[in-house]
């Protein structure tokens, strides 16, 4: 009985393997999505690298995050729907492509605002952890 059991535990923990640098880049990026609807712009940001540049440089670490506090103190409610994440990693470096739709009000049951963006960002692995540490999108609607 004993034996069977060190089996299992041994066929599990092979199975518990690090995950694929897409697979864990796809988890950030769905925790990011989790944190602005929870208002949470710190939690968001806790995945960008310091040296974030966004929208050719126009847009800073400080800058992105003000953003993102500035959205959260103007709905009371903010929704972010993504769709496919595509993701190419070359070594310590990916490049990812999302569409999100990001809605945000009062909290009724509609949203008062809507709008649709393709964002392209590139991540590098910082220690065992990846950061976004550029991105650049554009409103599609």
């Amino acid at each position: 009985m004993r034996w069977r059991l060190a089996l299992i535990a041994v066929v599990l923990l092979a199975g518990c393997g690090r995950e694929p640098d897409a697979q864990r880049i796809r988890a950030t990026i769905t925790a990011m999505q989790a944190a602005l609807e929870a208002r949470d712009p710190r939690g968001f940001m806790r995945h960008v690298s310091g040296d974030f540049a966004g929208n050719d440089g126009q847009v800073d670490r400080d800058a992105l995050h003000n953003l993102l506090r500035a959205d959260v103190l103007r709905n009371e409610s903010v929704g972010v729907t993504l769709g496919p994440i595509d993701v190419d990693v070359q070594g310590n470096r990916a490049s990812v492509h999302v569409t999100a739709t990001v809605t945000g009000g009062a909290g009724g049951w509609l949203p008062e605002r809507a709008s649709i963006y393709s964002i392209t960002s590139g991540w590098k692995r910082e220690g065992a952890d990846w950061r976004c540490d550029n991105a650049s999108w554009e409103e599609k609607l």
